[in-house]
């Protein structure tokens, strides 16, 4: 199994580093990829991908943070090319369901992940809430760029899956799959096909059923893995394969 997003720099994961990592390796889980949301935990998160093998990272700005860490294209690439386990951009995006930046600004920098990603010739760490048709309006503007996209923590429609197929996207399913009311995202995933498909747990937030109310880890994402595999009707050791291979061959290949 591959966690594709977490945040092994929050609290409580980065109190207790060793035995969230060694609970990891325990279900079998062979990388973690720890995302950087601001410009100064970018030095925590260079810190952590050096205390195991199984931990990469990567570097940006979330969408809440866009108006405070102002960046520009070049300081991203020079951000990434830092560390040679640091193997994405992201996590940015729109994020327009809290006023907690300015849209503007939050427009500004996403396009300037966006192009960092196109230059480094690396996927792109996307998080989309209340913002489709903003998000996808940017995104198509570099149709031409050979995008590679996550679409993280997906909560999205199918409409909106469908319209990203085409720019080389991934969807990450974390453990608001496994929610009672997320009936209308688990047929999206339903719909959306094998290979475009990775798992995420988005610790420390949104742990999975059962074990909602306690802080989320990476080990918990075997829960997530067993309610995809039910969805897509095939066997847990089938999507586990699937998922990994798709992570390996977007960021090693």
């Amino acid at each position: 199994m591959i966690d594709s997003h977490c945040h092994l720099n929050h609290e409580p994961l980065s109190n207790n580093l060793e035995k969230v990592i060694s609970r990891s390796k325990s279900i079998g889980i062979e990388k973690l990829l720890t995302i950087c949301t601001t410009k100064n935990g970018y030095d925590e998160i260079l810190k952590i991908v050096q205390i195991d093998p199984i931990i990469y990272g990567t570097f940006g700005i979330h969408p809440h943070e866009s108006s405070n860490d102002v960046l520009e294209k070049k300081e991203i690439i020079q951000k990434f090319n830092q560390n040679e386990k640091i193997i994405g951009i992201g996590e940015t995006g729109l994020d327009f369901y809290y006023n907690n930046s300015k849209k503007n600004d939050q427009v500004e920098s996403f396009k300037k992940h966006i192009e960092a990603s196109i230059d480094l010739n690396v996927p792109l760490i996307v998080h989309s809430r209340s913002a489709e048709d903003e998000t996808f309006n940017i995104i198509k503007n570099y149709e031409k760029d050979n995008l590679k996209i996550i679409m993280h923590c997906f909560t999205g429609s199918y409409e909106f899956a469908e319209k990203l197929f085409k720019y080389n996207t991934f969807f990450s399913a974390s453990g608001i799959i496994t929610f009672n009311n997320s009936l209308e995202l688990q047929n999206t995933f339903k719909k959306i096909p094998l290979e475009r498909l990775l798992i995420e747990t988005d610790s420390p937030f949104l742990s999975p059923v059962p074990l909602r109310g306690k802080k989320n880890e990476p080990s918990f994402i075997e829960h997530t893995l067993k309610k995809l595999a039910n969805l897509k009707s095939v066997s847990q050791e089938e999507l586990d394969v699937l998922t990994s291979k798709n992570f390996n061959n977007l960021f090693f290949s």
